[in-house]
């Protein structure tokens, strides 16, 4: 039995007829009799709260509890979600999302277009610290940057509920890619009766009340999280899988074994084993392009005198061989990164800058030409530093190869240091270190998602990077109809400052399961719901 659900909308002014489907089962497929989706995740997540959480893979839980005004297909593309669509202003600054009136809570009560207001007014509102309140700024959504500032209460946000199930919002300026930013989790709806009621403790099983496909029925921190269909979900009549158990194991090795044991779906492979995984499992060792970057980034704040020296910073990252760390280290389809914007992102193309043009040979050279320059290195003074990273064998294996490359290169010293995920998190978000490992999967499929971190605003900004032309640049792409210009000169000048040495665009490497099937592989945010998946008998 086909089990797919479509609903056509039409969608006014800018938006496209999309459709909105939960999973696709082909005709004739034999479905598994228990439908649970096993799958490893390398740390504890940052939060189950829509408006807290931060990490990628909190948000793919978050995505499952709760759901926003649009969701993604598996190429990406903005399809229903709680709003059935959308229309836009003459001048593009108002949006007036309908919402469906099918849309209920877990506990029965209807979504309504109040609940989003709430959340919104949540996300900007000072006294909740959102991680991802920049994020609101970034949408421009009216009088946002003043009320995260504290100039202005939380109700003065420029969006509105004229009625249940319609919501207005108000912007400062046009912003063309808009409607890609509701489908990010801070905008999700909250329930503010639970929220009230339970305080800080609202998200744990059993007092969390959610709109999404599945509800929260278990969590043991740093061990195992449970998710299973809510009943009450507008489209679970189309949900296939009934369970998502998530299981945090530290390990990538031990993750692996535990895979071939079959004791979970889905897991990361270890770096450097996707070539022989992918021989040995060509149907389930997958290495797709994903909307990602890595990158160290240097404490500008309270790091070393020395990372002040622009030559120095230069120094570090022509230093660094990319391709090594690529194809010997990684092993897994990244891609060499000499831009903070990955090639895979919609309408980017990676401008040139001066180093990626030359030899390693040359950047080699001219490394131990802008140290000296700077009187550090050989004849001048040592220079060494901590390097911080989030434990992961991954991420340890790519900083061990980096810091032997700046001491056999450049004579540099570094310290290695790594942190459980949450310590790393909060003491790089405080400037507690002098260089640390930075990633950013994007948030919504424009430049601007990374290009934003760098500029003197943004939450993520943590190596306190300032710069007035990028500020202004980045704020007059906001409203451009040619991008591309804009986005490029702001490479050229991250390239020429080098506040942070992009070191590699990502792949996702993962081991699935052949029997879990609806993966979306041509989504590079790979952005999945789990609603979207089925398990097929074996």
């Amino acid at each position: 039995m086909n089990r797919r659900s479509m609903l056509l909308a039409t969608l006014l002014s800018s938006t496209l007829m999309v459709q909105a489907f939960a999973a696709d089962v082909p005709e004739g497929t034999t479905l598994a009799e228990e439908q649970t989706f096993t799958y490893r995740v390398l740390d504890e997540f940052s939060s189950f709260d829509p408006q807290v959480v931060e990490d990628v893979n909190g948000s793919e839980v978050v995505r499952d509890l709760f759901e926003g005004l649009y969701n993604q297909d598996a190429a990406g593309n903005i399809i229903p979600g709680v709003a059935l669509s959308h229309s836009v202003s003459e001048d593009n600054t108002v949006y007036t999302f309908r919402l469906r009136e099918d849309a209920k809570w877990s506990d029965g009560r209807p979504v309504t277009a109040g609940d989003f207001v709430y959340a919104w007014q949540r996300a900007v509102d000072p006294e909740l610290a959102s991680p991802y309140a920049w994020y609101m700024e970034l949408m421009s959504i009216e009088n946002g940057a003043e009320i995260i500032a504290g100039d202005l209460p939380n109700t003065d946000l420029g969006v509105f509920a004229p009625d249940d199930y319609t919501l207005r919002v108000e912007l400062s300026q046009p912003l063309p890619y808009f409607d890609k930013m509701v489908s990010h989790a801070t905008t999700f709806p909250a329930p503010r009766w639970a929220i009230e009621e339970h305080g800080s403790a609202w998200t744990r099983p059993g007092n969390m009340v959610s709109n999404g496909a599945y509800v929260l029925t278990e969590h043991v921190p740093k061990e195992r999280s449970v998710r299973e269909r809510n009943a009450m979900y507008w489209d679970d009549e189309n949900t296939v899988l009934d369970r998502v158990v998530t299981l945090v194991i530290g390990d990538d090795a031990q993750a692996l074994t535990r895979w071939r044991a079959g004791e979970v779906d889905k897991t990361e492979i270890p770096a450097g084993q996707y070539p022989t995984l992918k021989e040995e499992f060509p149907d389930e060792a997958y290495a797709l392009p994903r909307l990602c970057n890595y990158y160290f980034t240097f404490n500008l704040d309270s790091g070393p005198e020395a990372f002040q020296d622009v030559r120095v910073r230069q120094a570090l990252s022509y230093a660094l061989d990319r391709d090594v760390i690529v194809n010997a280290v990684l092993q897994g389809g990244q891609f060499p990164a000499y831009t903070f914007t990955p090639g895979a992102t919609a309408g980017f193309e990676i401008p040139r800058v001066d180093y990626a043009g030359m030899t390693q040979a040359e950047r080699d050279a001219k490394a131990r030409e802008l140290l000296a320059e700077a009187g550090y290195g050989e004849g001048g003074e040592p220079l060494s530093f901590t390097y911080l990273y989030n434990t992961s064998e991954a991420h340890q294996q790519v900083a061990i190869v980096a810091s032997q490359m700046w001491k056999q290169k450049l004579g540099v010293a570094v310290t290695l240091e790594n942190q459980e995920w949450k310590v790393f998190l909060e003491n790089r978000g405080a400037q507690n270190f002098e260089m640390a490992r930075g990633a950013w999967c994007g948030d919504y499929n424009e430049a601007s998602t990374f290009l934003d971190l760098l500029t003197t605003p943004s939450g993520y900004n943590d190596g306190q990077y300032s710069n007035a032309r990028v500020d202004a640049l980045m704020a007059a792409a906001k409203s451009s109809q040619d991008t591309m210009p804009l986005y490029t000169e702001v490479e050229q000048i991250l390239a020429d400052e080098m506040p942070v040495i992009p070191v590699y665009h990502y792949s996702t490497n993962m081991m699935l399961n052949a029997a879990i099937q609806g993966w979306p592989v041509d989504n590079v945010e790979q952005t999945w719901y789990s609603k979207d998946l089925f398990k097929v008998a074996e």
